[in-house]
């Protein structure tokens, strides 16, 4: 569904774009004026050597996608990230580096009509790019509002032609212990793996990011290509994706297989049921240490709180 009415979480435009959307390219365009042209063909040529579609970025922000509070200035976002294939701290920034982004290919399989491949930049190309305003709530009780940019998830279900019989979408990252170290480590159950039902799946609020703050993603927030679904804790929203499967079961999420009791296949963002061992019914938001107390399906219920009726005795939350 398209929303276009606007909601209590939303925000004036004045407060919904932070500096440093812009200010990443072009500072590094710094000298004299006598210098810039010459600097500005070298940044773009290194830009587009490492991603033949950062043309594509900034894209057109998506105005049906705003927010209740200014977003996180990427000098927080880009040095705060769980990705545990780079090591469990949160300064995984120096060991991403290491992930090779190109060439990149995904793989659709399972139930769809014929199984096939297609490379990032090719994929990038055959969707029309948006940018979305989004909070993220993580698990650990953080959050942020950063500019995603993608594509809705259904349209990537949509160009895999799914047979009836697929009830999931099965995600999964890469499996590369030489570029990755912590896929080295025999206490988690590697590679990673995350899934949706089909009707989460196509939900229009579930999105495909490829790029955050008006350009391809950095290392460090999952590139090439990234799930982004708000409502739901971040651990849902699997990074550098190689792989989607479309099956009949329910698919073993790899925090499920690590530690179910503390990590649903769910994981709906809900302040009145704590994690085991710390509450969740309030926030710290990246970049201000502010507490806010936190919003059911984290602010997105309107969306998203249709896809649960029935599923009352499910363990719909952490």
């Amino acid at each position: 569904m398209y929303i276009k009415r606007r909601s209590g979480w939303e925000m004036p435009e004045r407060l919904a774009t932070p500096e440093s959307v812009f200010l990443n390219r072009r500072a590094l365009l710094g000298g004299a004026a006598g210098l810039a042209a010459t600097s500005l063909v070298g940044v773009e040529g290194a830009l587009a050597a490492a991603d033949p579609t950062s043309g594509l970025y900034p894209a057109a922000r998506n105005e049906a996608y705003t927010l209740d509070r200014p977003l996180t200035a990427e000098k927080f976002s880009a040095d705060y990230n769980n990705f545990y294939e780079f090591g469990t701290s949160k300064t995984v920034l120096p060991a991403a580096n290491a992930l090779k982004t190109r060439p990149w290919t995904l793989k659709i399989d399972g139930l769809v009509e014929k199984p096939f491949e297609i490379g990032i930049d090719d994929l990038v190309r055959k969707m029309t790019l948006e940018e979305r305003l989004y909070r993220h709530r993580c698990v650990e009780a953080w959050s942020m509002s950063v500019p995603w940019t993608g594509f809705p998830l259904s349209k990537l279900v949509a160009l895999a032609k799914p047979a009836l019989g697929a009830k999931y979408l099965r995600m999964e990252t890469f499996m590369d212990k030489s570029m990755a170290p912590g896929q080295r480590s025999f206490l988690y159950p590697w590679p990673y793996v995350e899934g949706l039902t089909m009707e989460e799946a196509n939900n229009d609020l579930a999105f495909i990011a490829t790029g955050i703050y008006g350009k391809p993603l950095a290392n460090q927030f999952g590139a090439p290509i990234r799930l982004a679904v708000p409502w739901k804790y971040g651990f849902k929203s699997v990074k550098s994706i190689v792989k989607l499967s479309f099956v009949a079961e329910r698919p073993k999420t790899f925090w499920e297989g690590l530690q179910a009791s503390e990590y649903g296949f769910w994981a709906n963002v809900n302040p009145a049921v704590s994690h085991p061992r710390w509450s969740q019914a309030s926030e710290r938001v990246l970049g201000t240490d502010q507490r806010v107390p936190t919003l059911i399906y984290n602010g997105y219920g309107e969306q998203v709180a249709g896809l649960y009726k029935g599923l009352e005795n499910e363990r719909l939350f952490v």
